[in-house]
């Protein structure tokens, strides 16, 4: 049974059609994902299931009766004056009023005569059939769940309005999971998850009985739950039955197979053509009609032809950091540092040792002191030391450049060349021809994350600390970004809940752990499989 149905949508915002008549079935408790490029229409297929943007052409259907809940990127609804727990449970008020009705009876059956408590319990009864068909009696374990999951237990009664944009986001994905809609629409679901919740929210959505579609960057969530991958890109929709990892393994075949395809199709036009020139030349010397005609059909079957389109290579970004010269070999040293913020404690005599092209992933959870700790790198203390002849290059969590600067006024004060060299190094960053001219203000994260990097690669860097480098960047830019990094010559400290990312680059793996830097050697997976072995050993 179809739960959703897309049938030759086509989108257009005036500028070309985002979306040119795709087609989409999203089947009753399938677990489907959106993948691409940004910008290439992913959120607006959510858009438009949910009905905020209406498509230039096509219908959309939606399974009669189900029920739809939405998480957008942004915690965008405002509730002044109102406390968490009412956005958790506004979805609750008919259950909640079986309950307190339950309760009433309940109270009037110890006080009620033999004949009043014969209709009492009928009614009881009937209520209480009604309140077990809603799930009722696993309510609270099941909200309980839900808050432990997400780490918002103590939000409840604070005020909506007084939140961070990531614990508005959180509250409002909770809210979503406590209604248990029959459809869910997620848009980047694991944005301001830490790993651990994460992990969590990949058991949950496993368990869902329900209709999932998301989008997502994040690897190994989509290899975790995703039953069926949509490639959205270049306006069309490519539809894989399986996780990411059998997307990439598939796609590289019909990417080979079209690139092959087209190379045919090119050896046939070629062919064509010059049957044309000697026909026409033929016909010149005899002024031979036959061989005009013959001429003009191949030239009618060329028109007509539909061709393809040259299969288009990301261009990867160059491994030319400059470093400059190298650092000592201790690149920072941390020794009994104690930090205290308002009475709690973030780190109680935590040390950490950074050794040269180490390539150190900071773990932690949430609130645990990860950017803090940063910072406090950053402007040095007695107890945070700095090797010898470091450079610090510094990529925040928020990046930021003059906002009425274009990219290529921003990388002229870095580069010292000519402007047939800079232009040549921003296009192999993906910053092409006219592209070069656009505002800072108007820079989607990935591209900012490339102009920073363009930008550290001329400074002599040879200390590079990315805080969550991967935020908001699609999967194309973090593995331009993994491959640049890797290949980089000098030490690394990252902060990421991309599982996938610090597998690929982490030499190390520094956990906050009750107050303290623990050390983990090896990356996500050989941290996670220590823990394991540790688990097992205490049993």
């Amino acid at each position: 049974m179809l739960d959703i149905s897309l049938n030759n949508i086509t989108v257009n915002y005036g500028f070309g059609d985002v979306l040119k008549n795709i087609s989409l079935d999203i089947n009753k408790g399938e677990i489907g994902s959106l993948i691409g490029p940004n910008g290439s229409g992913k959120s607006t297929i959510l858009k438009l299931i949910m009905g905020l943007e209406n498509p230039k052409q096509g219908t959309i259907s939606i399974r009669k009766n189900a029920t739809i809940g939405y998480l957008n990127q942004m915690a965008n609804i405002e509730r002044e004056n109102c406390k968490v727990k009412e956005i958790l449970y506004e979805s609750l008020n008919e259950i909640l009023e079986i309950k307190n009705k339950l309760k009433n009876y309940e109270a009037k059956m110890t006080n009620a005569s033999n004949e009043e408590l014969e209709k009492i319990i009928i009614k009881y009864t009937n209520l209480q059939d009604k309140f077990i068909s809603m799930g009722g009696y696993e309510l609270e374990e099941k909200i309980g769940k839900i808050l432990n999951g997400f780490k918002i237990e103590h939000l409840q009664d604070s005020y909506y309005d007084t939140l961070s944009g990531g614990e508005k986001r959180l509250v409002l994905f909770a809210s979503l999971m406590i209604k248990n809609p029959d459809i869910l629409l997620l848009d980047e679901p694991t944005n301001h998850l830490d790993i651990d919740t994460i992990e969590w929210l990949e058991k949950y959505l496993l368990n869902y009985k329900g209709t999932i579609l998301l989008v997502s960057h994040d690897r190994m969530f989509l290899d975790k739950i995703s039953k069926k991958t949509v490639l959205v890109e270049n306006g069309n929709l490519y539809i894989y039955f399986g996780n990411y990892t059998y997307f990439v393994n598939e796609n590289e075949k019909r990417l080979m197979l079209e690139f092959k395809d087209y190379k045919d199709q090119q050896k046939k036009i070629k062919a064509m053509k010059e049957s044309i020139k000697k026909l026409r030349y033929f016909a010149s010397l005899g002024n031979n009609e036959r061989f005009y005609k013959r001429a003009k059909s191949i030239e009618k079957r060329l028109d007509k032809m539909e061709k393809l389109e040259k299969v288009k290579e990301v261009k990867a970004i160059p491994l030319n950091f400059n470093v400059g010269s190298r650092s000592g070999e201790d690149v920072l040293v941390i020794k009994d540092l104690n930090i205290n913020y308002d009475d709690k404690i973030i780190f109680a005599n935590a040390n950490m040792i950074i050794k040269y092209k180490e390539r150190v992933c900071l773990l932690g959870k949430n609130g645990s002191g990860k950017t803090t700790l940063i910072k406090e790198i950053l402007k040095e203390n007695n107890s945070i030391k700095l090797g010898t002849n470091i450079n610090i290059g510094y990529i925040p969590q928020e990046i930021k450049f003059a906002e009425d600067k274009t990219i290529y006024e921003i990388a002229r004060e870095y580069f010292k060349g000519e402007e047939y060299e800079l232009r040549s190094v921003l296009f192999k960053f993906m910053f092409i021809k006219d592209t070069i001219y656009k505002k800072v203000s108007k820079l989607s994260g990935g591209e900012k994350v490339r102009l920073k990097l363009f930008c550290l690669m001329q400074s002599n860097i040879n200390f590079l600390i990315l805080d969550e480098p991967t935020n908001h960047i699609d999967i194309t830019t973090r593995e331009i970004l993994e491959d640049t990094l890797s290949e980089y010559d000098g030490t690394i400290l990252f902060v990421s809940h991309d599982r996938t990312f610090i597998n690929k680059l982490a030499t190390k793996i520094i956990k906050i752990q009750d107050n303290k830097l623990v050390e983990y050697v090896g990356n996500y997976d050989d941290y996670k499989n220590t823990i394991e072995r540790k688990l097992n050993v205490s049993k």
